[in-house]
């Protein structure tokens, strides 16, 4: 990361440029909920006013941020796609039907529990299809595209990816809010509580993985 953005006003630039130029800015978005993938448009001043927080302290804290790995922006189309699809496409693949096993175990031996997360098996099956529709898709029509460097029915293919983005940001909340945002009950076995670190985890990689596309592939490859 350079210095120099580090010594910029942030609080002006959208979160969704924050967090694709600055490396550790997705982790601050998330400890604080602010929305950097489907709600990435708005400004960092703007997010934080919103939810009662103050711009000049999460930008304090993105300052903090001084890692020199390298960022999104600095990857290729074709680099970024490789790099989606081994890191979010595979993880996804192989993360969520053991969510769906731990999900399944805890509504079944935990029904009686007053904060049994009801519907959370039934919503992992569901998000699980949607997406992995979703990024069958990519890897079948969009990839190849970006591979090849054609830009035939481009615009087409990445609006319905959009909508399916938006989709997802709704499984999302409702993921948070079947775990009472991830925070299982005193006393929780085990299996519960993995199964809300697990979530946790796939939420924030959902998050980094629609940011990364919405925000740094699709307009690299819309331009």
């Amino acid at each position: 990361m350079q210095q120099k953005t580090i010594d910029q006003d942030l609080t002006g630039r959208t979160l969704a440029e924050l967090a694709a130029g600055i490396p550790g800015a997705s982790r601050v978005f998330r400890e604080h909920r602010l929305d950097f993938c489907c709600g990435g448009d708005k400004t960092l001043r703007d997010a934080a006013t919103a939810r009662g927080l103050d711009p000049e302290l999460l930008q304090d804290a993105l300052r903090q941020e001084t890692s020199e790995e390298g960022t999104a922006e600095e990857m290729t189309a074709a680099e970024l796609v490789d790099h989606i699809e081994t890191r979010y496409h595979a993880a996804h693949r192989q993360e969520i039907p053991e969510l769906i096993r731990l999900a399944r175990k805890v509504e079944t031996v935990h029904r009686e529990h007053p904060n049994v997360p009801a519907g959370l098996t039934t919503a992992l099956e569901d998000g699980y299809a949607r997406l992995d529709a979703h990024m069958s898709d990519e890897e079948a029509v969009l990839f190849p595209q970006i591979r090849a460097r054609t830009d035939a029915l481009l615009d087409e293919t990445l609006s319905r990816l959009r909508e399916d983005h938006a989709e997802h940001g709704e499984l999302l909340g409702r993921l948070e809010a079947l775990t009472n945002n991830f925070t299982p009950p005193e006393g929780a076995c085990r299996t519960w509580q993995a199964l809300y670190t697990g979530t946790e985890k796939f939420v924030a990689d959902v998050m980094e993985h629609v940011h990364l596309e919405n925000n740094v592939l699709f307009r690299r490859v819309s331009a």
